[in-house]
């Protein structure tokens, strides 16, 4: 039986083509509300609404009947006979809908609301049973032993509810093979859905495709959810070509990828570095409708940026500017990120200015690309401007944005403004100085020579117990080797040791330029010392190449195995030093044998550079005694190829380039002084330090003028 009602009803007719019922909900009036019917039909004669009755009369009418109110509407709509039932009411909606306005939102919260678990005792049930599930063990044999506790026959909502509450993927995957091996209900795309974003939270591709192979044979439909799943999973565990596979297989179906399956794929793309495809999709998508977001034009932006691909980043901002996409804070970092793998300073700092201008507050990340930028085109003062500007807007700063600009003014030999950003560090109250940070400092006075600053600095590190990380003890002990300082070197190697520091080739490859630098003095054993501490085999070849007994072939295997062993990074200055070692023990003929090697081996890429007009040789790389010797190869080989009446440019270039610190500055003078040993018709440029030139004449005359032994110098 329905429960009475009790509550004021009016009724009124309008003249309308159609049938109208509605009834307000009953839970959610306040007393005293009318709950208004409102019934019309094209046979009835309208009528007006009934006014507003009295206070007595409403309190009457609360006293009548629900069949007594609706008497009037029995003898005025509804027929008596039964060959007459189109007027017949349905039960009535919760809901009138007024059908003059939009149709509600098919995402909106008022529609299709879910009973609460209160409800149904049922459900409450599954969910204690999918939480016993979840706290038994993941094995297959315990999984399949609790699953005997579901109550069957099993119904489509309920083993949907317990896909979605078990955790983790290998519960998943067996109740859903559990589901499919005791054929309790039809298979379903939607279940192999909701298994599958199971297993991507796990990595499990190879699971994915092997459900996604069985979907395929049984003939379960793949959507777009079962696509970008595939798709995003592939991505996910970095198995680009699969999740190529799975999109052009999408493709070739006829479905239509969503938004977040475009973006993912094209980031793919992007990572495989197929540029011609990624803006063959891009195209493609466009004409489908398909409009990117954000994400995408930053995915797009990264990509022509590893690329060093300027033209791609403009295409990039025209695309944008095309559909109408407005860059966020997201866009512009990884944009200005691709900037600055671009080389492409000026632009970078333009569209950092069209951020600022736009109202997108920048964050540290932005900052942090900006400043590297600047550091890397030696931009040093519009970085220290931006660094004022960030104090005066209060933008955001952390450790990696203050060891950026400290190194930065590292690279380009700004002590005094390096010092005052240490202090400013120390002052302030969440970015106080790491081992990072003391490290940039200690590379800046080790590239300075700077050893009291240095020592002090590393004093100050021990009292206040910051951790040195190896990279510090690098750059100390190249500041006391520099100065000859071997006492307080070997000192701080033991420190290292005590420390647990690991030398790594860096490490070494800095004892070995001290080796070199201390050869001939009474100190030369001491550094040696630390380096058979640090690397044995590096001591071994040392004393092989001072051997006269070692033949080519025997160096040459041990300088292969040296180099193969090393770090690509270190291998050049291992070969530095080792041909600077040479010299300094008078063994010239070892030192062309090393550097030959290194040549060979593809160590001195940028050694030679040729035009019709001109030959360089580019020793800016080298070290001072690998420099010397790289020049005396040179000018040998152009004595002969003028002995042999070759074809020969106008011009001869030799460059040792400029450093901005005390050391790296002493290669330009000792570049100079061996030319002046050789007589060597080259001089100083007068519109480029550190370039020196000849000309062809000039060059043929000197050759003409020497004899025909190899040029060395004594």
């Amino acid at each position: 039986m329905a429960a009475p009602l009790s509550t004021v009803v009016d009724v009124y007719f309008t003249d309308t083509k159609r049938t109208r019922f509605s009834i307000t909900n009953p839970c959610k009036q306040k007393n005293h509300r009318k709950h208004l019917i409102h019934c019309a039909t094209s046979n009835s004669t309208p009528e007006a609404p009934p006014t507003p009755t009295s206070d007595n009369n409403k309190k009457k009418k609360k006293n009548t009947s629900l069949s007594d109110q609706l008497a009037p509407l029995a003898s005025k709509i509804l027929s008596t006979t039964t060959g007459d039932q189109s007027y017949v009411l349905s039960k009535p909606k919760s809901t009138w809908v007024n059908p003059t306005k939009a149709k509600r939102s098919v995402l909106s919260p008022e529609r299709q609301k879910r009973a609460t678990y209160s409800y149904s005792p049922q459900l409450r049930d599954l969910k204690r049973l999918a939480q016993k599930l979840n706290e038994c063990d993941s094995s297959e044999d315990k999984f399949l032993t609790c699953l005997e506790a579901i109550p069957l026959p099993l119904t489509r909502e309920n083993a949907l509810l317990i896909l979605n509450t078990l955790r983790p993927w290998q519960k998943t995957h067996h109740f859903l093979n559990w589901i499919r091996t005791q054929n309790l209900l039809p298979m379903e795309t939607i279940f192999y859905n909701v298994t599958m974003k199971s297993l991507r939270f796990g990595k499990q591709f190879g699971l994915i495709e092997e459900l996604a192979h069985q979907m395929i044979d049984t003939g379960i439909p793949l959507d777009n959810i079962t696509y970008s799943t595939i798709i995003s999973c592939a991505k996910k565990c970095n198995l680009y070509d699969k999740a190529v596979h799975w999109f052009e297989r999408m493709y070739k179906t006829g479905l239509m990828p969503d938004e977040v399956t475009y973006s993912a794929i094209l980031d793919v793309y992007a990572r495989l570095g197929k540029v011609e495809e990624v803006i063959s999709l891009y195209e493609r998508g466009r004409a489908t409708g398909w409009r990117p977001d954000p994400i995408t034009f930053s995915v797009l932006g990264k990509m022509f940026g590893e690329a060093g691909d300027y033209d791609g980043i403009r295409y990039v901002f025209q695309e944008m500017e095309a559909v109408g996409v407005q860059p966020n804070l997201v866009v512009y970092n990884t944009l200005l990120e691709a900037m600055g793998k671009a080389g492409k300073p000026g632009f970078a700092r333009g569209l950092f200015e069209e951020m600022i201008d736009s109202g997108i507050a920048p964050n540290e990340k932005t900052l942090t690309a900006v400043i590297k930028i600047y550091g890397k085109a030696r931009w040093s003062r519009d970085a220290l401007e931006l660094w004022q500007r960030m104090k005066e807007n209060g933008w955001p700063m952390d450790f990696i944005l203050y060891n950026t600009l400290l190194n930065m003014c590292a690279d380009v030999g700004l002590v005094e403004e390096a010092e005052t950003l240490f202090r400013d560090m120390k002052q302030s109250a969440h970015c106080k100085p790491d081992s990072w940070s003391y490290t940039a400092m200690l590379n800046i006075y080790g590239s300075q020579g700077d050893v009291d600053n240095a020592m002090k600095l590393f004093e100050e590190m021990c009292k206040s117990g910051v951790e040195l990380n190896v990279m510090g003890f690098t750059c100390l002990i190249q500041c006391l080797g520099r100065a000859m300082e071997f006492d307080g070197l070997v000192r701080v190697f033991d420190i290292s040791v005590e420390r647990g520091i690991k030398p790594d080739d860096r490490f070494c490859g800095c004892l070995l330029s001290v080796v070199a630098l201390s050869q001939g003095s009474k100190d030369e054993e001491k550094v040696l010392d630390c380096l058979q501490r640090a690397n044995p085999k590096l001591v071994a070849f040392i004393q092989l190449i001072g051997d006269e007994k070692t033949s080519f072939e025997t160096l040459k295997e041990e300088f292969k195995g040296i180099m193969s062993n090393a770090v690509v990074e270190v291998r050049r200055p291992f070969c530095n030093c080792l041909i600077d070692i040479c010299r300094n023990k008078d063994l010239l003929e070892r030192a062309h044998e090393l550097l030959y090697l290194g040549t060979m081996y593809g160590l001195y890429p940028g050694l030679h550079n040729k035009t019709d007009k001109e030959w360089c040789l580019d020793v800016r790389s080298l070290s001072v005694g690998a420099a010397l010797t790289a020049l005396e190869e040179w000018m040998w080989t152009l004595t002969q190829i003028v002995k042999r009446e070759e074809t020969l440019p106008e011009l001869f270039l030799a460059q040792t380039g400029t450093g901005v610190h005390k050391f790296a500055q002493g290669l330009n003078v000792s570049f100079a002084s061996h030319l002046k040993k050789l007589a060597a018709p080259f001089s100083q440029s007068e519109d480029k330090v550190g370039c020196f030139v000849a000309i062809r004449e000039d060059l043929i005359s000197w050759v003409q003028a020497k004899s025909t032994e190899p040029v060395t110098a004594t």
